[in-house]
């Protein structure tokens, strides 16, 4: 980004920097419980691996930076005490800055199967890594494929301590301590709504999601406003189960589902939650333009 730096500002060196100050912090001494939030820098723009991963990945510089950043997480681990609760996710998929043609020449996809990038309604936009390492719950060597959410931890921490959460806090996270202990288990979650980067909203239900968007409302063709995306029927519905990769629309083959999930979504909205409880009011207006389909 433009702007003023400080005459000592490194770009290629922030990572690792901020990554030092993390394992100070970690290496303190001081036995008290601690919360540590690490953002890291990377693999976002700018893509700066450091000279020792550069070429390294096989790939391009994108790759070597995925490197550096994998370097970086396995420092902190081996930094933290056994008795630490550890989550490794990520706010997003993958982005164009990747350079997906070139990651693809060497047999590279970022998104894996999934359609669709950063940005998108499509579930490349959406699913991230959520790795949870929490001695005396989870267990190694455990998948879990149930949909949840990294606003999830909220509630499930609360459950974890006995903590009872008012009507007003977070209105839309569900426990998934039960899916920690045993993967296998019943999801508590039944639905979960996602929003592209201009605000097209969608709605996960079992196997059906329902697109209230054309296209992919982001950087991906059909782009909002493109003439591609004009030809298209207003909204997508698909099922996940049988097309993960989102390519065969059935939204005229399942007008049920379409009216149950539209149904669902508006009731959320207006309740301003996705949970039990009082209804709580929703910030800005009523109805965003991207949302118009969710009028009756």
């Amino acid at each position: 980004r433009e702007g003023p730096t400080g005459e000592d500002f490194i770009h290629e060196e922030v990572l690792d920097h901020l990554t030092g100050e993390t394992l100070r912090i970690i290496s303190s001494g001081d036995e008290r419980p601690f919360f540590l939030y690490y953002a890291l820098t990377a693999p976002h723009t700018p893509i700066l691996p450091d000279r020792e991963f550069r070429g390294r990945s096989g790939t391009n510089a994108y790759g070597d930076f995925v490197l550096h950043c994998d370097d970086v997480v396995g420092r902190i681990l081996d930094a933290v005490d056994e008795n630490t609760v550890v989550v490794l996710t990520s706010d997003n998929g993958c982005s164009p800055q990747a350079d997906f043609e070139e990651l693809r020449r060497f047999g590279h996809h970022p998104s894996h199967h999934f359609r669709g990038m950063k940005s998108d309604i499509y579930e490349g936009g959406h699913r991230v890594p959520y790795i949870i390492v929490w001695p005396g719950v989870t267990r190694a060597d455990t998948v879990c494929d149930r949909t949840v959410s990294l606003v999830d931890l909220y509630a499930t921490f609360a459950e974890y301590f006995g903590l009872s959460l008012a009507s007003d806090e977070a209105e839309d996270s569900v426990s998934m301590l039960n899916l920690l202990e045993d993967p296998d288990s019943e999801a508590k979650r039944t639905s979960l709504i996602h929003q592209s980067i201009d605000g097209s909203l969608s709605i996960r239900t079992g196997p059906w999601k329902l697109e209230l968007c054309p296209g992919s409302g982001g950087w991906s063709p059909p782009v909002p406003g493109s003439a591609e995306e004009k030809l298209l029927p207003a909204m997508q519905l698909y099922n996940l189960d049988d097309d993960v990769g989102e390519t065969t629309n059935l939204v005229d083959r399942h007008p049920e589902v379409v009216r149950r999930l539209k149904t669902e979504l508006l009731t959320i909205v207006r309740d301003g939650r996705s949970t039990p409880g009082a209804k709580q009011p929703n910030e800005g207006a009523a109805f965003w333009e991207t949302a118009a389909y969710l009028r009756p």
